[in-house]
């Protein structure tokens, strides 16, 4: 597997650790021996059981719900890494939370995605590994490297395997802005694109108002970052069955499946949800209408690349 990994450590804070496990599975090495746990006020308190000195740390920690406390995790362990003299430390967030606020939508807006990147670079992070940011300039908001990895050859590669491809599938934007990533699985699975134009009167709120893009008798898979309180996922499928669609598929890359989401899903007309394993979902929100593929092989290999100074982007070539 190329370069030696004796100098590769790879750590996992409580997120998302059987991720963190499928990985160092994947590259064949033990999983870093570190403990995050609390005092009794519910501080956060990190043990490291094992030299870091002079090695190439990465942690594993999507900062997803709860998502202060995933963060002040991250923060914690990437100090304690870098006061234990690891020789360079990379934060690996497969969900990059706070995302959504990466602008001043109104005045006095805080532009919190930019925060959380100050705060992780000045923790001691030299690199971060994500995937799928809900903004891709979010990237320009840390003054280090980052290497963006996408879902959508995850996602292409199931949905062809189940012959959802080529001109009887047409894939679908939920919104304007997710133009870009629906045109990408459009070209992996050789379909055309139609877009949902809606209006979101208030957040969490979302309001179907027009289809653009022919979906008559068509299957339909519908392509988001994120699925949260699956309004815009379970609105979009009816507006589509109402104007023709065979079948309606819907994927993303973060289940955050928050409040009333696992109900709208369970009634709603979507025949299945295709997610990652970026964020663990708990027992509870595994329906059966939910299929989670895994990005471990795809975190493990970028982890390999980055250690032995390989290209990560030519993953996705």
């Amino acid at each position: 597997m190329g370069a030696s990994f004796e100098k590769l450590k790879i750590f996992t804070c409580n997120a998302n650790p059987e991720l963190a496990k499928e990985i160092t599975n994947y590259l064949g090495i033990p999983l870093g021996d570190s403990q995050v746990i609390r005092f009794s006020d519910g501080e956060v308190q990190v043990k490291i059981n094992e030299s870091v000195r002079g090695k190439d740390v990465f942690v594993i920690q999507p900062t997803s719900q709860p998502a202060n406390e995933s963060l002040m995790e991250l923060l914690i362990t990437i100090d304690a890494m870098r006061r234990a003299s690891a020789r360079r430390i990379t934060a690996v967030l497969p969900y990059y939370g706070y995302a959504r606020q990466d602008r001043k939508a109104r005045s006095r807006d805080p532009i919190t995605a930019k925060l959380v990147a100050n705060l992780i670079t000045t923790a001691g992070a030299r690199r971060v590994l994500t995937m799928d940011l809900h903004a891709g300039q979010i990237q320009g908001f840390f003054d280090i490297p980052v290497d963006h990895l996408l879902a959508v050859p995850i996602l292409a590669k199931y949905f062809m395997e189940k012959g959802l491809d080529g001109g009887n599938t047409v894939v679908v934007s939920p919104d304007l802005g997710g133009v870009t990533r629906s045109r990408e699985l459009a070209g992996r699975l050789n379909t055309p694109l139609a877009i949902i134009d809606k209006r979101r009167p208030e957040p969490n709120v979302a309001e179907i108002m027009n289809i653009i893009g022919d979906i008559n008798g068509k299957n339909v898979i519908m392509i988001d970052d994120i699925i949260d309180t699956a309004g815009t996922i379970t609105l979009g499928a009816e507006a589509l069955l109402e104007k023709g669609a065979k079948e309606v598929y819907a994927c993303c890359s973060h289940p955050i499946l928050s409040g009333p989401a696992i109900e709208r899903l369970e009634k709603s007309p979507v025949k299945e949800v295709v997610v990652t394993n970026s964020i663990l979902l708990p027992e509870e929100k595994l329906i059966p209408k939910i299929k989670v593929l895994s990005i471990a092989p795809l975190l493990g290999e970028a982890i390999r690349r980055i250690h032995d100074d390989l290209s990560v982007s030519s993953l996705f070539t």
